[in-house]
């Protein structure tokens, strides 16, 4: 079993050389708009186009002693661009290259996580289509309740996935704004024509009204929609953790043949990739509540939200992308036990096809409120004893075997009775 994930290019996303390309695309399509105005020469804008770059060890120099990660960026820019550098930065102020160049981010990183919800998706109907008709049991509450089929559990994941990608993708189009309106969003030195033309080149929407940096409720806003999908892959994985357990042992996550479950238990295979998963959700839905922390800065900005920033963006979008190719793993590898799952159904005696004898009598004139005492007596005589057997007892009960015939109560145990409608949901979820 190999895992392959694609944190390394989720991570290059974030990585300095990406975030200083990122706000020097900013500031070259800054300069292009100026230039489409009639406010930079078309010599000056050759220039920058063409030398226009940056040396990392150098923004690292010069930010140790100005304490200014912008201005050192600047500098460091200027000493490749010579004379035209004075038309860079003209108008601005440092939010408007930040923010607009966290969206250019964000955009590179939401195109992988749309491609990774895809490949989950395409996972989970792959399975579903192969277990549409492996019958298992239903649990409320933990206890045992009814027939379903394993391929109505993972329509059900499917469903729920597919309302996550409906939701990213409107986050992901909101979160999609630039701004290049100056110290206060006045565009008391630059024009609102100058962010028209860069957000256009650089395939953003304008912020409708900024201050110095754009609000933080849209990128709050994104950060519960990365936490709703984390938890979503946790409440999954806790379902395939408890399927796992020894008693229960309906499906177990793929083992490869040199993989080793404990330092201590040699027989052990644990469900480790779903526990790392639902720890993992913890770490996301924390950034979240951080992100909404960043939403009350003070007047027209602070830089209270730019420490978390740097944190929960790169830790919230790489360990979403690792989760979602990790979940996908697990699926495609998961080991289904079918035979388990059958037994299960039976345990003491089949008593989960309790309602349907209830509504057999019913059906033959007992009010329901008896046909309900008679059956749960019998059920219970059953339940949790080892030599328990629910359907003997019915045929052992004269209050039952009057009212239906032994062909009535065969039929009552018979899960396709309970599964005649399943094949409109699968429908609905095309599997």
């Amino acid at each position: 079993m190999i895992e392959r994930y694609s944190r390394a290019e989720m991570a290059k996303i974030w990585e300095p050389q990406n975030k200083y390309r990122c706000w020097l695309e900013v500031e070259k399509a800054v300069c292009r708009a100026h230039n489409r105005l009639g406010n930079i020469p078309d010599e000056a804008l050759q220039d920058i186009e063409i030398k226009a770059d940056f040396d990392i060890k150098r923004i690292d120099e010069i930010e140790a002693e100005v304490k200014h990660d912008i201005i050192a960026f600047l500098t460091s820019v200027a000493e490749y661009v010579g004379e035209s550098s004075r038309y860079i930065h003209m108008g601005m102020t440092s939010s408007d290259v930040l923010d607009t160049a966290l969206a250019l981010q964000l955009k590179q990183a939401n195109k992988i996580i749309e491609d990774d919800l895809n490949a989950v998706m395409d996972s989970i109907r792959k399975k579903a289509t192969e277990h549409k008709q492996t019958v298992c049991i239903g649990r409320s509450h933990g206890i045992h309740a009814e027939p379903t089929t394993f391929a109505h559990k993972m329509c059900l994941w499917l469903d729920i996935m597919q309302r996550n990608l409906t939701r990213f993708r409107a986050v992901s189009e909101e979160i999609n704004v630039g701004m290049i309106s100056g110290p206060v969003g006045t565009y008391s030195n630059i024009s609102p024509e100058i962010e028209e033309i860069t957000c256009q080149e650089l395939g953003l929407k304008q912020a409708n009204v900024s201050t110095q940096v754009i609000q933080r409720d849209l990128h709050a806003n994104y950060m519960q929609v990365l936490a709703l999908i984390a938890t979503v892959i946790e409440q999954f994985c806790v379902e395939l953790r408890h399927l796992q357990r020894t008693e229960v042992l309906e499906t177990e996550e793929g083992f490869s043949k040199k993989q080793k479950g404990s330092s201590a238990m040699p027989h052990k295979k644990n469900p480790i990739g779903s526990e790392n998963l639902t720890g993992l959700a913890r770490v996301i839905r924390s950034n979240s509540i951080a992100a909404l922390e960043n939403i009350p800065l003070w007047h027209e900005r602070d830089i209270s939200h730019s420490s978390v920033e740097r944190i929960i963006f790169p830790d919230s979008t790489i360990l979403l992308d690792y989760m979602l190719n990790r979940f996908k793993n697990i699926i495609d590898n998961l080991q289904i036990y079918p035979e388990n799952m059958r037994k299960n159904t039976r345990l003491y005696g089949g008593v989960i096809y309790s309602q349907k004898v209830m509504l057999a009598l019913c059906a033959k004139g007992v009010l329901r409120e008896d046909a309900y005492r008679l059956v749960q007596e019998n059920a219970h005589k059953a339940w949790n004893n080892p030599e328990g057997d629910f359907k003997a007892n019915l045929y052992s009960d004269a209050r039952i075997t009057d009212k239906l015939s032994p062909k009535e109560i065969e039929e009552c145990f018979e899960p396709e009775k309970y599964l005649e409608n399943i094949d409109k949901v699968y429908k609905r979820m095309c599997i």
